[in-house]
């Protein structure tokens, strides 16, 4: 019997194949993937597994048949069959079906729900006309409320009259400007190291600028003054004791107003009143500095004309200049601006101001100075623009709606008068039936103070408008008379090279 059972257990081990250390390290490396698989499966509360557990020796064409092998088990499973179970083949196999169930359980992290856009659209603003959207500035400045500290309070008080309409017109601003900015550089005082032409203009003059652009663009002439001063400023000795230096800032700030603005005036109205003639009749439009200076000068040198002025709304510049003249002893009558036609008639010549001349030769002035100059034009009335050259502008524009200014369009509206008291009325509607007035909100009508909550209402109050050069027939400035051609010519030599 011993000798029987010896060769069996040698027939065993013979059977049985030798398993090399490779393949041992591999069976080991199996198995704890299996094990590390199995745990995670247990511990997956949330129902998330990182990938690394699917066993990342896998590649994608095993995972793709997997998926489809358990798409085709659905089948029977669905009609009540039981799904057989894989058989276990190897080490490897049974790795795959430890790993497999974590796979299958797993839930798919699918992409988050796109949010619905939301249904609020930014509310439009009623008051601004789209095809000008781009002229509508940050609103006026009403108060002080927000203003730096470093504005001094000349220019505060400067910017308040500039947008209460107290100090009008180009030239006017432009001096009363400069005469804020002598006050400020006079209050002045350099900090330690560091210079007065590096850090005036950045530091104090930059704020006064900001804070009257706030409250009213800036107009040309005002912009080239500030130009010409930030020039003077940097060009200045660094070493010049301060006082000295505020002293010459100051002295060149009056030279400036006198010989650019005073005199340049001054010449303007005693070569314009020479193109009044004795019975002629004088139109102008609005109310203009200038013109009304050549006025006077020509009634005071015993020329016998007539005044005609056009004004229109909302400003009505125009009565502050027919009783200026009216108190001067001329003959004056005041039109409104529908009766431009008609006055026109009568007229022999046409003098008008300027807010700036552009550089094409096309004039920017007080709205309606265009459909003045259009008249003139078709009446064969000769027009003449008196403009000084510091309001020469090296801009071009062919409309205006690319360079303008939009005022506040409450400025339209008239005064309401006190209304009396309405008492609720019945309303008879189509039907026959009586409506209270209370209950019927359509039947109450909306004044044009209401337009703001009226829909599809704007209201634009634009403050200038172009006029084609060939529209006017002379510029007269300080450097003589000039067609609107050389209007860039006189730019460059005036303002460009100051």
């Amino acid at each position: 019997m011993s000798e029987q059972g010896q060769p069996t257990e040698h027939a065993k081990a013979a059977e049985e194949p030798k398993v090399s250390p490779a393949e041992l390290k591999k069976r080991a490396k199996a198995e704890k993937q299996a094990r590390r698989a199995a745990q995670k499966e247990q511990e997956g509360a949330t129902g998330e597994v990182p990938p690394a557990a699917n066993g990342a020796h896998q590649d994608y064409t095993a995972q793709k048949q997997s998926g489809q092998q358990d798409q085709k088990g659905k089948g029977p499973q669905a009609k009540g069959q039981p799904q057989p179970k894989p058989s276990k083949q190897g080490g490897q196999e049974s790795k795959q079906e430890r790993a497999g169930p974590s796979t299958q359980s797993m839930p798919v992290r699918g992409k988050a729900a796109p949010t619905a856009p939301s249904k609020e659209q930014p509310k439009k603003d009623n008051t601004v006309v789209e095809l000008l959207s781009h002229l509508y500035p940050v609103q006026r400045r009403p108060n002080l409320i927000g203003v730096s500290k470093d504005v001094h309070p000349a220019v505060l008080a400067l910017g308040l009259q500039i947008s209460t309409y107290e100090i009008c017109g180009s030239s006017a601003r432009c001096v009363a400007m400069l005469l804020a900015f002598k006050e400020a550089i006079q209050a002045y005082t350099t900090p330690r190291d560091t210079s007065l032409p590096r850090h005036l203009v950045s530091h104090h003059l930059s704020p006064q600028i900001d804070y009257l652009r706030s409250c009213r663009p800036l107009a040309e002439s005002m912009g080239n003054a500030i130009r010409w001063l930030k020039k003077l400023i940097v060009e200045l000795d660094p070493d010049k004791p301060e006082h000295e230096a505020k002293d010459l800032l100051c002295e060149e700030i009056d030279r400036f107003v006198h010989e650019r603005i005073t005199v340049t005036d001054q010449a303007i109205a005693s070569s314009a009143r020479n193109q009044i003639r004795n019975g002629s009749a004088v139109l102008t439009y609005a109310k203009s500095a200038i013109v009304e200076k050549t006025i006077l000068q020509a009634h005071e040198q015993g020329t016998r004309f007539r005044v005609i002025v056009v004004d229109s709304r909302p400003l009505l510049e125009g009565k502050r200049l027919a009783t200026s003249l009216m108190r001067a002893g001329l003959e004056v009558q005041y039109v409104p601006f529908s009766g431009l036609a008609h006055v026109m008639k009568d007229a022999t010549l046409v003098l008008l101001g300027a807010h700036s001349m552009l550089s094409n030769g096309r004039l920017q002035s007080r709205v309606g100075t265009a459909s003045v100059a259009l008249r003139a034009h078709k009446t064969d009335v000769p027009v003449i623009v008196c403009c000084e050259s510091v309001k020469f502008s090296g801009k071009v524009a062919l409309d205006s709606i690319v360079l303008n200014e939009i005022a506040p369009p409450e400025e339209l509206l008239l005064s309401s008068p006190a209304q009396p008291a309405v008492h609720p009325t019945a309303v008879t509607t189509a039907t026959g039936k009586e409506v209270s007035e209370d209950d019927e909100p359509a039947a109450k009508l909306k004044s044009l103070h209401d337009w703001s909550s009226i829909a599809n209402l704007r209201l634009l109050n634009p403050v200038y408008d172009i006029t084609p050069a060939e529209y006017i027939r002379m510029v007269i400035c300080e450097y003589g008379s000039v067609p609107p051609s050389s209007v860039p010519v006189v730019h460059r030599l005036a303002n460009e090279g100051m």
